[in-house]
């Protein structure tokens, strides 16, 4: 295919072909990956079980399908399988593992042969790591994430049809992860050969790749990974109906004296064309709220890719970037319930280069002005800085 990027009337390009190359990739096997559904849960380490469920299941309504003294199991409205987000105490806020559906029990047997043939640490319980879940794959895959490979499952009952249970901010389905990488491409190769497909990323001239976002369900993506140290979680994502049960969600917040737990938005991103809000819970993990992305499941989908510099890639209306969304991300665990050492990213970052969408980018790079000074004014966080 060719990876000659076109310029689009909306200011990104696109390729027929990711054009992202890494120096330093990890080996591909020769075992083939196992088939992926979809992200289907993650689980989370919080320091106080009462305070996290006041936020995840009192403010933002995801429904309990059990909980114990130690352990909250969330579903979304529109979810069968018994869980979205695990939520368990323990001494150190972190994410024990970002699981993933596969399409038949025999993928278990190829998530063992890949990841033992990249020299992984894999463990597999046929009874399965948490309740609901059966026969399960853990690794610690060689980005340093802990992740988790399932099929059997206990099925519980779909909401989809109790609109008397509905709240005006609903969560109705998990849609994806998002991940902070030191070196983005090298994580994308390995993203790809493991059967990802890149639908969009962010670079600059020199090639600089900040960005890679990527799919198993025909979405924008799964997960994607973000420059910076790690390995840590950027956040976890739950898709809403429409717009306005985001902004529910945000009066609901202020009703309850709780906006501090708003961290950016609502707003639409550039990448993605969804709507947003991200909120941080009380251990300080990172919750998007997401709506109104678009379809990518064809062969031939177009890749999207923007320019760094282009203060709409972030946010559609050129909001800005709160500094804490570049530099904030929760640890990840090994799987003894360790932390993972973090490395630094050694990359330019893409707060280095840009404050996010502020008076330091542009929205039209070749028209030959200067930014207008009331764009440059004090409402604009990157003049700020």
């Amino acid at each position: 295919m060719s990876t000659k990027k076109t310029p689009t009337s909306s200011g990104f390009f696109v390729s027929q072909e990711a054009p992202i190359n890494t120096d330093n990739p990890i080996p591909t096997p020769q075992s083939a990956p196992p088939d992926i559904l979809r992200c289907a849960y993650m689980e989370i380490v919080v320091t106080d079980l009462a305070a996290s469920r006041e936020f995840y299941v009192d403010a933002l309504d995801l429904v309990v399908t059990e909980e114990d003294d130690t352990t909250i199991y969330l579903r979304s409205m529109e979810e069968f399988i018994h869980h979205n987000l695990v939520l368990r105490q323990g001494p150190v806020a972190a994410v024990a593992v970002f699981s993933y559906r596969v399409r038949t029990p025999e993928d278990l047997d190829a998530a063992v042969a890949f990841y033992s043939e990249l020299g992984c640490r894999v463990e597999r319980r046929k009874e399965g790591f948490t309740k609901g879940i059966g026969d399960s794959v853990r690794v610690t895959d060689p980005l340093g994430f802990p992740y988790e490979f399932f099929y059997d499952v206990e099925h519980v009952e779909r909401l989809a049809w109790r609109y008397d249970l509905y709240s005006p901010g609903a969560l109705v389905r998990l849609d994806h992860f998002n991940q902070v990488t030191p070196d983005v491409p090298r994580a994308t190769k390995f993203m790809q050969d493991l059967g990802f497909r890149v639908t969009e990323d962010i670079q600059d001239e020199e090639g600089t790749v900040y960005a890679a976002w990527m799919r198993r369900k025909p979405t924008v993506h799964d997960t994607a990974m973000t420059g910076g140290d790690g390995p840590r979680m950027h956040h976890v994502a739950f898709s809403t109906h429409e717009k306005h049960n985001i902004l529910a969600i945000c009066d609901k917040l202020g009703a309850l004296r709780r906006s501090d737990a708003i961290e950016r938005g609502p707003g639409r991103h550039g990448v993605s064309n969804a709507f947003y809000l991200y909120l941080r819970d009380p251990d300080g993990h990172r919750v998007e709220i997401y709506t109104q992305d678009y379809y990518t499941g064809d062969p031939d989908n177009p890749i999207v890719t923007w320019d760094v510099h282009d203060n709409q890639r972030r946010d559609w209306w050129g909001t800005p970037v709160v500094p804490s969304w570049y530099t904030d991300a929760s640890l990840v665990l090994d799987l003894d319930g360790n932390p993972q050492p973090v490395t630094s990213r050694t990359d330019t970052s893409e707060m280095s280069v840009t404050i996010g969408a502020d008076g330091f980018s542009y929205t039209r790079s070749d028209d030959g002005e200067d930014m207008p000074d009331w764009k440059k004014g004090e409402h604009k966080l990157g003049n700020q800085l």
